[in-house]
């Protein structure tokens, strides 16, 4: 059988700039949820997405969890969640003992629906935080949420966990609101196996999240805790990879446009395939490479012929409010969010293909027409 294509696998640096920064780790014996990497991996990455602060911790989902903490959300509250995401977007509403209303999609971006939004702020006057998702490094319509929450006097939280390296009008996703949430899961675009970072221009509240993070441990000789604590720390080990990777972003940010752009020179013949919609105002990271079908060829017959050739693929993410878990809780829109569902397909955006591996996925999809 042919090698297998990866949907999106960890990609490490040619020039082994993560091995240098971990070897240092082990060579200072900082093997810990604290230490020079872990603070060096804030200051650059603050500085590589434009903003005044960050907290480097264990996972993206430990990001929007002190997120929501960090903008005061407690039980009973309501927070607006897009629907169209990952679940790691709206559990830790719940952590919080909040309450989640989920927002439809826009169509023209993909991401959270201002008309929807406005209509959800209509109905629930006093929400406490909202959480708009930039989806497989897309942008939501941004300064129409932005003038929303402002009017309403919300916290914005901006789940930019697939945006990085990702602009919006010229400024980095994560930055435009409140507090920015990334991931570096192993198959983000660049990737510490796991962990997370917190950021904003708030730095009171980013020191508060650190303190959260470790245990809130008080400054006292003995252990002592006047407040509820986590674990949630990013390792000193991770942190060096991570700054070995922050400096091949740009690089992997290149290779996912040429992904991109090959399947839609190669696929843009067959009418009933559309490619994910890429704005004017978005320079985009392009992830995952997504695509939606009509007529004949369904979704899950991309995914079983590209399965046949040992070649990974995806839907895209099922809705929250059809969810098991989350269909309880209300939803406010129409049904975009579910129809991208129905018919979006995630295309193999591994940085390590090559063009004879990019060729394979679109014989096989082609095959189907």
């Amino acid at each position: 059988m042919a090698d297998r294509i990866y949907l999106s696998s960890p990609h490490m640096s040619d020039e082994g700039y993560e091995m240098q920064y971990v070897q240092e780790a082990f060579e200072t014996n900082w093997i810990a949820p604290l230490g020079e990497n872990v603070n060096e991996f804030e200051k650059e990455f603050a500085k590589k997405v434009g903003s005044k602060a960050a907290a480097a911790l264990s996972s993206g989902t430990a990001a929007i969890h002190l997120a929501l903490k960090a903008a005061g959300v407690g039980e009973g509250d309501i927070v607006f969640c897009q629907s169209l995401t990952f679940s790691a977007s709206a559990n830790p509403i719940i952590y919080q003992n909040a309450t989640p209303v989920f927002i439809d999609s826009d169509i023209n971006t993909w991401n959270m629906c201002p008309k929807a939004l406005e209509e959800a702020f209509k109905k629930y006057p006093n929400v406490k935080a909202v959480i708009a998702v930039h989806l497989y490094g897309l942008t939501a319509d941004m300064d129409k949420i932005v003038e929303l929450c402002k009017k309403h006097n919300v916290v914005l939280i901006e789940d930019a966990a697939e945006s990085l390296g990702a602009y919006y009008k010229g400024k980095h996703t994560g930055t435009i609101g409140d507090y920015g949430v990334f991931s570096f899961n192993g198959n983000k675009i660049i990737t510490t196996s796991g962990g997370g970072m917190l950021v904003s221009d708030n730095k009171e509240r980013i020191e508060k999240v650190k303190f959260w993070a470790t245990q809130s441990r008080d400054h006292a000789r003995h252990y002592q805790h006047s407040e509820l604590g986590y674990n949630y720390r990013l390792s000193n080990v991770l942190a060096g990879i991570g700054r070995g990777q922050l400096k091949v972003l740009e690089d992997r940010v290149e290779k996912k446009k040429y992904i991109f752009e090959f399947y839609k020179e190669n696929l843009r013949d067959i009418d009933s395939i559309k490619f994910m919609p890429i704005n004017d105002w978005v320079d985009s990271n392009y992830w995952l490479s997504c695509i939606t079908v009509s007529g004949k060829v369904k979704p899950l017959d991309i995914i079983k012929a590209l399965e046949k050739e040992n070649i990974e693929s995806r839907p895209l993410w099922k809705p929250m409010h059809l969810q098991p878990y989350f269909e309880k809780y209300d939803y406010v829109g129409g049904n975009t969010a579910e129809t991208l569902f129905e018919t979006g397909v995630c295309l193999p955006s591994d940085t390590k293909m090559t063009d004879g591996d990019l060729r394979r996925v679109v014989k096989s999809i082609r095959n189907l027409w």
